[in-house]
Formats: structure tokens, sequence, C-alpha cells
């Protein structure tokens, strides 16, 4: 597959995740979205939920990695990847490598909690069992605004 088909595939799942981002925002939570894909069919999809299950780990990144485990009956998913708006934090860079994910793609980074390249590079680092391909930036911009507006607005309220 040539370089620019590819990232016109990693850009049409970015923007599955933006929908998902979008119905968070639309629910008050923190506007993040998470697809996973697999054999260039979509497994699962998960926005984030904190707010609504009163859960501090339900991370978009979390919900559709559970989601994509349930819907393939497995525990580990290394021939997928997963699409997230949203850099992922510890607990979920954590999570990309306990369940053995084959690829991340993620949007917009997160300079207060990144730990996928930010602060921390978990997914990559080779002293953990399993490394999990990282490719970070894209539609970074348009998931960057979404965050942006949804706590401008939370400050002006």
């Amino acid at each position: 597959m040539s370089l620019d088909r590819l990232m016109e595939e990693h850009r049409h799942w970015m923007d599955q995740a933006l929908e998902a981002a979008q119905v968070a925002y639309d629910a008050g939570e923190v506007p993040v979205g998470a697809v996973v894909v697999q054999d260039g069919a979509l497994v699962a999809s998960a926005h984030n939920r904190v707010e609504a299950l009163g859960d501090p780990t339900a991370h978009a990144d979390t919900l559709a990695l559970r989601a994509a485990c349930d819907a393939l009956d497995t525990k580990f998913l290394p021939d997928s990847t997963l699409y997230v708006t949203l850099e992922p934090c510890a607990m979920c860079a954590g999570a990309l490598v306990l369940a053995r994910l084959g690829r991340l793609v993620f949007g917009a980074f997160d300079e207060k909690a990144g730990a996928a390249s930010t602060l921390y590079s978990i997914p990559r680092d080779d002293r953990l069992n399993h490394q999990v391909d990282v490719l970070s930036g894209v539609r970074a911009d348009a998931a960057a605004d979404l965050l942006r507006r949804f706590f401008g607005e939370r400050r002006d309220a």
C-alpha cells in the first residue's frame, strides 16, 4: 500500500474517532473518541463516559479496547489498530500494552498527561513485554480544536 493511501486510511478512521468524540462533547464529556479497526473493518467505537458512568477509568481508549476484545472474543489485539483523538494517558497506554495492541494512531498530543510520546512512551518501552507501533498527529488540529472549544466553553460558563 502506498504511503498516500495509508495516510488516507488513517485519516478516514480518525474521522470516525472524531465523530465519537463529538458524541462525548454533546453529552458533556471531555471530547475524546476512539475506534478499533482490524483487517480494514470497524470492530469497536467508544467515547469518554467518565461523567455518565461515574468511573474515572471510562476513557474512550479503554472502553474501545474492552468492546473490541468482547467483539472478537479475545483478550489480545495484535492485529488491531486503535485510533484515538487524544494521546493516551498512562492508564490507557498501559492497557494498550496489556492488550498487546498492534498499532496506536492518535491525533492531538496531551501536554499534561500524554503517555504515548509527550511525557512517557509506555507503548514503545522495550522494558515491557510488548511494544505497540505508534503514529501520532493524525488529524491533530481537528482533535485539538474540539478539546479547546469544550474547555473554552467550560471556562466561559
